[in-house]
């Protein structure tokens, strides 16, 4: 339906009409509405149409025209329930920011803490919910929270939840009785037996474990020096890994002795998809053999020898090995253990002839200390756990094969620790051992 224009835009009113219309508001539309009805012979469809609202929008917003001007195209102010008013203190602002960055705060306080900054910044609760990516109803809630209780408000309010079931004393007793007592027919408490000794449900015992980190299953094993020269030796062997001497090589010594050749009883089945490697759990023997090695720490190359006997003969053998591959003009540091082989007196008289040679023994049962031990266990993991041979030589041969792989790309282990360090640990563990002893 056509209709004569209601009214006649001024200069004044038409250019700032335009001037709207440019953007992409709501109301940008409403003065492309207005412009297209100032047109003689106005069609309310077709407008609608052209500008994609409805028949009433069209005339809606020509009416306010009409009666208003341009104030009418405006939106008013919505009366709504007014937004708390919200003014932070110097204290109050220090704290929330506090909060916002700090790395301990949980997430929600964190997040709760943005809310009331950024609402203190005069910005709307809608703008502050797209900015922090939450809904505006969360921040309605913080920002009254705030202003009703102000810091305190944005803590979690106290939940009542379920009253323990079980109550101090019982756990108290099971916790004792698991670290003080055992069962008449075990030597170490299981969920059960505890569970029928207390009259509690197994997972009620396993939770009470798992709170005080108590695990009667599991043991460890542990071996004190009695060397009397502990103090000395650990001080000597760390400072060689830690201060190595210049112009001088520091090898690791030991032997790996009765490395057995075995094979299965029966073929090794092989690892198929979704079933394991299987094994027979017997195994025929074939022979042993011994590997001599000398674990270099600065670069982790291993020069090695293979002997069927582990005697000072063969011992002294592997010296004379050592003194061919390192450079004459490099002094040799050997640290070994307290083995007899290592101290009889041709070797000793050995050692005499070749000042080069200076020997760092490890205190008596700390194995641990000397780094060729941790490469023995590389080639027990890698080569002689799971390995099979049906004879000495198949063993050696596999043996040598690897070693020479591992020089192709050797990788040095980094000591971390040092002495004092494992000093006081030690002073610490017999501190806490000798009080419970007592």
């Amino acid at each position: 339906m056509s209709r004569s224009a209601e009214f006649v835009l001024t200069e004044d009113e038409r250019g700032e009409l335009e001037r709207w219309s440019r953007g992409s508001s709501r109301l940008a539309v409403r003065a492309r509405i207005v412009l297209r009805c100032a047109e003689p012979d106005v069609v309310y469809a077709r407008v609608a149409a052209d500008l994609g609202v409805s028949e009433m929008t069209v005339g809606k917003w020509r009416k306010r025209f009409a009666r208003s001007r341009l104030e009418g195209l405006e939106d008013a102010g919505r009366s709504g329930r007014p937004k708390a008013v919200l003014v932070l203190t110097d204290v109050e602002r220090a704290q929330l920011t506090r909060w916002a960055r700090r790395a301990k705060t949980s997430q929600a306080l964190a997040l709760r803490a943005r809310i009331v900054l950024a609402c203190a910044d005069e910005a709307s609760n809608k703008e502050v919910a797209v900015r922090l990516g939450t809904t505006a109803s969360m921040v309605t809630r913080w920002r009254r929270r705030f202003v009703e209780s102000r810091l305190e408000g944005l803590a979690d309010e106290l939940r009542p939840g379920r009253p323990p079931s079980i109550l101090l004393d019982r756990v108290e007793d099971v916790v004792v009785a698991t670290l003080e007592t055992s069962p008449r027919d075990a030597t170490h408490w299981s969920r059960a037996s505890m569970a029928e000794r207390t009259g509690l449900s197994r997972s009620t015992i396993g939770r009470i474990w798992r709170r005080f980190d108590l695990k009667p299953h599991v043991r460890d094993t542990f071996k004190l020096s009695t060397d009397p020269q502990f103090v000395e030796k650990v001080v000597d062997v760390v400072g060689l890994y830690h201060h190595p001497p210049e112009k001088a090589v520091v090898l690791c010594v030991d032997e790996k002795s009765q490395v057995q050749a075995l094979d299965r009883s029966q073929p090794v089945l092989p690892m198929m998809p979704g079933m394991p490697e299987r094994r027979t759990h017997d195994y025929q023997r074939h022979g042993v053999t011994s590997l001599f090695a000398a674990f270099d720490i600065e670069d982790g190359s291993v020069i090695s020898s293979l002997h069927r006997r582990h005697r000072a003969v063969e011992f002294k053998k592997f010296l004379v090995r050592i003194d061919k591959a390192v450079p004459a003009e490099l002094d040799v540091h050997l640290i070994c253990d307290n083995y007899a082989t290592h101290k009889t007196p041709a070797i000793k008289a050995w050692l005499a002839r070749h000042p080069r040679f200076h020997v760092h023994f490890t205190p008596t049962g700390s194995s641990w200390i000397n780094q060729v031990e941790r490469w023995f266990g590389h080639l027990t993991d890698k080569l002689i756990r799971r390995g099979t041979h049906r004879s000495v030589q198949a063993l050696e041969a596999d043996i040598r094969e690897w070693i020479r792989t591992w020089n192709e790309d050797p990788r040095p282990f980094v000591w971390s620790k040092s002495a004092d360090e494992i000093l006081n640990s030690l002073a610490k563990y017999i501190a806490r051992i000798s009080g419970a002893s007592h």
